[in-house]
């Protein structure tokens, strides 16, 4: 394959993960022979390229609501985000928490 034909090959799958609403270990999964490993390096080798990288979609995430407690009363939140849990405490960082829930949504 040439390397023309390979940043071909790339650009579809590419486009294609970025319209499947899925995360990277989702569509790796469902897509045989490529590994999240390498859809990130491609994604960071054309992150600004034109026609590839075009607006980022959004995805929501589902919420479960299981009891009602009030943070400011001193207790915790727990946030699941794929098997992940996160326990959030008054006080905390809003920026540090979106980072850290990207972060789990991207390899979760």
């Amino acid at each position: 394959m040439t390397k023309a034909e390979l940043q071909a090959l790339w650009a579809t799958r590419i486009a294609e993960y970025q319209t499947s609403g899925q995360s990277v270990r989702e569509w790796c999964a469902s897509h045989e022979g490529v590994s999240p490993r390498q859809l990130w390096y491609w994604l960071r080798k054309y992150k600004n390229r034109d026609g590839i990288a075009r607006g980022k979609t959004n995805r929501w995430l589902p919420v479960e609501i299981t009891e009602q407690t009030s943070i400011e009363q001193g207790h915790t939140l727990l946030v699941n985000v794929g098997t992940a849990s996160i326990e959030v405490r008054p006080g905390f960082d809003p920026a540090l928490l979106a980072q850290v829930v990207r972060v789990l949504v991207a390899i979760c």
